[in-house]
């Protein structure tokens, strides 16, 4: 590789500004007026002017509530929630275990029960369509917890499920589930042999070749298929009812996930391979298992277990179950605490996270305490107390920076010195490109020289996991081997971690932000790879937030880092999307519907955290005095907030579009406060041009 492509730019951290001026604002631009608006804010001429005295409360308000929940060693963490499926595989787990926690599934039924919708089954996200999946395993879960059938939410929901084609038409890893509890036959599954480790990577098929999430779930399902793992299920119940044919006589089990001949090839090959299963050696399989229990021990990865997330974890227990490891086995132990550890117990009911977010959770409140040290607004004992808050969060950060364990990345960038963060508190071998760049930005933005060795780290880590095509994935580098979609196993869509826009525009404008210049082959590439992606009607794909106001305040940010001219028509045609997707009240929505191509525009309501990403993108593009800022910012100041952070139901990000959504309970705290502030710095200040990259 290119040895100037690594080269970091000078950071002279002891020559920045103050740390009170970094926070306001950056230096003036001369000559800037495009910065103000489309040609200086004549479309604002007759807005109102948001109350001043409202919008310091408001940022006052928020600002002190979010540091009353930093954590004692700096770091925040907030509620990471899903759908139904997730505490639903928990009591499942449980059962398959034999290890029932009556009391807590009674709470975590009492969740599924409130999360039923009116059509009857479960959603993916709040107000959402009926889901067959969710609802057959949360149908399944109530039952375990004792729920009879014959109760009316039941009737309901499987009426619902049975409309709709019965359980036989969930997807491939529900189905999996159903067979280790025996509700279905094993070819209801793909085949899916722990004899898979051995293949060399050339053969079209390899771990290497699919993304991080992928990779930790299926090395122990591999596992737990080729051994036909059954669940002890002490109580015996089975869901039998459910099925519109009996699940033995079943024969439309398998489905070509996209449609292409390619699919049809794979649905093929599956039942030749299905028919030569019993030829197997089983010395190869247990060769196989082996390496399959070192991949597993070798990113165990402490309490928070494989991978970081439930399914992983759960997985990685059920195969030490089925081995016969004892309970009181440190590996057993160490899973059962990862598990135990994502549950959320309310009192009065309980829900289980898919995974935790500590990192991307304490990176973003920074961020947002970082704009609040607005002109005047606040006294100089308030700005102190956030500076604290910032200087202690920066601290806990640089602690987990990984440095020394290469991860699964090296596979296509062996030669790239460890460098990123992971999004929980520890996952050594999987780190997080969009925290990374999230961090390093915050830390380069204090000006504190103790950051300067943790920021270049960062950026030659960066640096190298850039894909070919100039874009960045979330994990891994050139993870593009699309033909693997058409696997009978990858159903969900969400076999690989491509390069995406806003992952890739996150990295740009950290790299911006500490000195490369547009011009500098990664950023140049990085840039590219931005106009290709943008689509027709002028916004963004947001991959990893709801959705595309998401992926357009990510580009418009990262145009911005770079000195991109507001007037360019690929600017002004997100300014006019945006403009276009403002709601009557002021504020910006988008549904989870949106991933979905025939509801590409769908709304449900104006959200607080879409409303601040609308918000930052439009200042960003130079919209500062625009009537659309003004009513957006309005927007926030009117709209309810329970203590310091905003009320908002609608989730707000995706795991993977169309089949899992995230609601991060942080955000509508983090973006809100965010905006205003950025909106009171650029209004007060003396320029009216977004220093950062984010």
């Amino acid at each position: 590789m290119n040895q100037t492509l690594h080269k970091t730019p000078v950071i002279d951290f002891d020559t920045q500004t103050p740390f009170d001026a970094l926070i306001a604002h950056g230096p003036d631009v001369a000559g800037d007026p495009a910065r103000t608006g489309a040609g200086g804010d004549p479309a604002g001429a007759g807005a109102t002017t948001p109350d001043s005295s409202a919008l310091d409360a408001a940022i006052g308000e928020a600002a002190g509530w979010l540091q009353t929940r930093q954590r004692d060693d700096g770091h925040w963490i907030f509620e990471l929630e899903a759908d139904a499926t997730i505490p639903a595989e928990y009591v499942l787990l449980n059962h398959f275990l034999d290890q029932i926690d009556a009391p807590l599934e009674r709470k975590i039924a009492v969740y599924l029960r409130g999360m039923q919708g009116a059509h009857g089954g479960w959603p993916l996200f709040h107000d959402g369509d009926f889901d067959m999946s969710a609802s057959v395993k949360a149908y399944y879960a109530l039952k375990l917890v004792g729920d009879h059938p014959d109760e009316p939410h039941m009737a309901r929901a499987r009426e619902a499920i049975l409309k709709r084609g019965g359980a036989a038409r969930t997807n491939v890893f529900t189905r999996f589930t159903l067979a280790m509890f025996g509700q279905v036959p094993w070819r209801a599954c793909p085949v899916s042999r722990v004899e898979a480790m051995l293949l060399p990577r050339w053969f079209p098929f390899h771990l290497d070749k699919v993304s991080y999430w992928a990779r930790t779930v299926m090395v122990p399902l591999f596992v737990l298929y080729s051994r036909r793992a059954r669940a002890v299920n002490p109580r015996g119940v089975g869901i039998r009812e459910l099925f519109v044919t009996p699940p033995e006589r079943e024969r439309r089990y398998h489905r070509n996930p996209t449609g292409h001949w390619i699919g049809t090839a794979f649905l093929g090959l599956d039942k030749v391979v299905r028919v030569l299963e019993p030829l197997f050696p089983r010395a190869v399989e247990r060769r196989a298992t082996e390496t399959a229990l070192r991949f597993v021990e070798e990113r165990l990865n402490g309490e928070d277990g494989l991978g970081g997330i439930f399914p992983a974890i759960a997985n990685c227990l059920m195969v030490y179950h089925i081995l016969g490891y004892p309970k009181d086995h440190p590996n057993v132990r160490i899973a059962r605490r990862a598990i135990d550890g994502l549950v959320v117990d309310k009192g009065s009911h309980a829900y289980v996270q898919p995974c935790l977010s500590p990192v991307w959770d304490t990176g973003l409140a920074s961020m947002a305490l970082c704009e609040t040290n607005a002109q005047g607004g606040d006294d100089r004992a308030v700005s102190a107390t956030r500076e604290t808050a910032v200087t202690n969060a920066c601290h806990w950060l640089r602690d987990r920076q990984i440095l020394d364990t290469v991860g699964d990345y090296a596979a296509m960038r062996p030669g790239v010195r460890p460098g990123g963060w992971a999004f929980q508190y520890n996952n050594d071998h999987y780190p997080d490109v969009d925290d990374t760049a999230v961090v390093s930005m915050l830390l380069h933005r204090t000006g504190d020289p103790a950051n300067k060795e943790s920021v270049e780290r960062a950026a030659e880590w960066i640096i190298g996991l850039q894909s070919k095509n100039g874009g960045w994935g979330a994990f891994d580098a050139d993870n593009e081997y699309y033909t693997l979609n058409n696997i009978p196993f990858a159903d969900h869509g969400a076999m690989l971690d491509p390069p995406t826009v806003d992952v890739s525009a996150r990295c740009i404008g950290f790299l911006s932000q500490i000195g490369y210049e547009r011009d500098h082959p990664v950023v140049a590439r990085g840039l590219a790879f931005l106009r290709a992606q943008q689509e027709p009607d002028g916004s963004w794909f947001g991959r990893w937030g709801t959705n595309y106001i998401y992926g357009t305040w990510s580009a418009l940010s990262a145009f911005n880092a770079v000195g991109e001219d507001p007037q360019a028509p690929h600017v002004r045609a997100a300014v006019a999307w945006l403009h276009r997707r403002q709601q009557a009240d002021g504020g910006w929505g988008e549904g989870c519907e949106s991933y979905w191509s025939d509801k590409r525009d769908f709304v449900k309501a104006s959200t607080p955290t879409q409303t601040a990403w609308a918000l930052l993108g439009l200042m960003a593009a130079g919209e500062v005095d625009s009537e659309p800022v003004r009513r957006g910012v309005d927007y926030l100041l009117k709209a309810p907030r329970e203590g310091g952070r905003w009320t908002e139901d609608l989730y707000n990000a995706v795991g993977f579009p169309r089949v899992f959504y995230l609601k991060y309970h942080g955000y509508p705290v983090f973006f809100p406060l965010w905006a205003l502030s950025r909106y009171r710095n650029l209004t007060r200040g003396n320029s009216k041009h977004v220093s950062w990259g984010l």
